[in-house]
């Protein structure tokens, strides 16, 4: 990505907080695109649409994604919904989402192919926030989660390079970690030990966090390990923006479906306050905030 394709981070002077203007606001209503391509990458696909005139994405923003046909389980089944994904790249006119097929709705999206045409509303939410420029970033993404992290590496640029950005991915097997791919110089854990480091990647982030003084940490994946990123991050004052994912209807915030719970008393909705949340603000990653493993 050159970097003139580089979507620009908005954020304060410490990197951990987000204001109103570094949202990348979505048209309104949603669009019909062509599916560029579907390329496969172990046990997920990586999905490109052809977008070469839509908003650029921030990392960290998500859109919600509906095959134009056959979008259901038949003349007596209930229509799925739209999913909500991830935007992985930006690349060339082209946005790229990454799949796994887990069920129906994500089977009937693994199916498309060139050609075929997607409803898509976004970008939508809240995404990361720059780094300062003596803070070294670190990206820890388990699982599909690791989606966003590539966009966000992408968009670091030479900050990546200078700084010495680093990247740790987790999965359960040797054939997802196809995926980590999509990152440049990834550290890998995997929980069968066949690839990387047997155990998990907060073992590796507290392993880095070691050896870092002043980092920042941007992470993405299942609930268990978001939680306990927060837990090592609030131990060691280290700032985290946590990139959530919890069931949502909409995307927009009409459906208070993905409330999350802040460590005010307050909630929030991943959808239009997150996905992207600074970790200090939340009491706990509940189950069903976390994207699958």
């Amino acid at each position: 990505m050159s970097g003139s394709d580089r979507p620009v981070l908005d954020g304060s002077s410490d990197g951990t907080s987000q204001c109103a203007s570094a949202r990348v606001q979505a048209p309104i209503g949603r669009r019909l695109l062509t599916v560029a391509g579907m390329d496969e990458l172990g046990a997920y696909r990586v999905l490109r649409l052809s977008d070469p005139s839509g908003p650029r994405p921030q990392p960290g923003q998500f859109s919600m994604l509906t095959a134009a046909e056959r979008w259901g389980g038949g003349e007596d089944d209930r229509p799925h919904v739209p999913r909500a994904f991830s935007v992985a790249r930006w690349q060339d006119g082209e946005a790229h989402y990454l799949l796994e097929d887990v069920g129906p709705g994500t089977h009937r999206l693994c199916e498309l192919r060139g050609g075929d045409e997607v409803w898509v509303l976004g970008p939508l939410g809240r995404g990361f926030t720059a780094p300062a420029e003596d803070q070294r970033a670190i990206l820890v993404g388990g699982g599909v989660g690791i989606a966003p992290l590539a966009i966000l590496q992408d968009t670091f640029g030479d900050h990546a390079d200078t700084q010495g950005t680093v990247a740790l991915l987790g999965f359960r097997d040797g054939a997802h970690t196809r995926g980590a791919s999509l990152l440049r110089g990834a550290q890998v854990a995997t929980d069968d030990g066949s690839v990387g480091h047997h155990g998990l990647v907060t073992d590796l982030l507290v392993r880095e966090l070691d050896e870092t003084p002043r980092a920042i940490v941007y992470a993405c994946g299942p609930a268990p390990m978001l939680e306990a990123t927060r837990a090592i991050c609030g131990a060691r004052d280290v700032p985290a923006q946590l990139a959530l994912e919890s069931g949502m209807a909409c995307g927009f915030g009409a459906c208070f479906g993905c409330v999350v719970p802040l460590r005010d008393g307050s909630y929030l909705r991943v959808c239009l306050d997150g996905p992207v949340i600074d970790a200090a603000r939340l009491e706990r990653v509940d189950a069903h905030a976390g994207a699958p493993a």
